[in-house]
């Protein structure tokens, strides 16, 4: 897999591509609850190559402990999802970011669990993560080139569903939608610049809580 070098080619590769896109907005989400997440652009464990944040939940959280995720969570009354993706970022990693290192935004994703995702896509190349532990168990660095892996995503169908689910295999575990849903996305909007949709794919069973 060919690296990503996480240089400014990247950054303004990247906003331009978000730039372009014809983002779709749920302006009334109806009885879904808004929530935000960062997909964080940071370096790698391998200097000078890009990365995205992920986390692993920790299992005392009443709804998705234990659970692969973006930092993130529930929209504040007040606020903006960019506000909200930053604030998660700092509560749950300790990352200080503004919003002059928002580079776009990617697709609402409705969930089963009731919520409308609105994925915020950060620059922050070189963040020390000091994960909270009464939210993530762990933190972790993921090469973007993981993205690219040689069939991924696995698109599989399943009986409870006309919708077929998706997921993304990559080196901490096999990561399920919404989170492999948003990081698809992402990879096909801003690494590769292709327009693409994933609001179609389904969440595993265990994830309709």
């Amino acid at each position: 897999m060919k690296s990503v070098p996480l240089d400014q080619a990247l950054r303004a590769e990247v906003a331009a591509r978000l730039g372009r896109f014809d983002l779709r907005r749920q302006a009334d989400p109806g009885t879904l609850k808004r929530a935000a997440v960062a997909i964080v652009i940071a370096e790698a464990d391998e200097p000078g190559e890009a990365a995205f944040l992920l986390t692993k939940r920790t299992p005392k959280l009443r709804a998705h402990g234990g659970q692969w995720a973006l930092p993130g969570g529930r929209v504040d009354p007040g606020e903006t999802i960019e506000q909200t993706a930053l604030r998660e970022l700092h509560e749950e990693l300790g990352v200080l970011a503004s919003t002059d290192d928002i580079l776009g935004t990617l697709d609402d994703y409705p969930t089963r669990s009731g919520y409308l995702i609105a994925p915020v896509v950060v620059w922050a190349p070189g963040v020390t993560l000091t994960p909270n532990p009464a939210e993530v168990a762990g933190a972790y660095r993921i090469a973007c080139n993981e993205l690219f892996r040689d069939g991924s995503p696995e698109i599989v169908a399943i009986e409870e569903s006309d919708r077929p689910i998706i997921r993304l295999p990559l080196p901490v575990a096999t990561v399920n939608a919404p989170t492999a849903a948003l990081l698809f996305q992402f990879r096909e909007v801003a690494l590769a610049g292709r327009d693409t949709r994933v609001d179609h794919y389904e969440q595993p069973v265990f994830a309709w809580r």
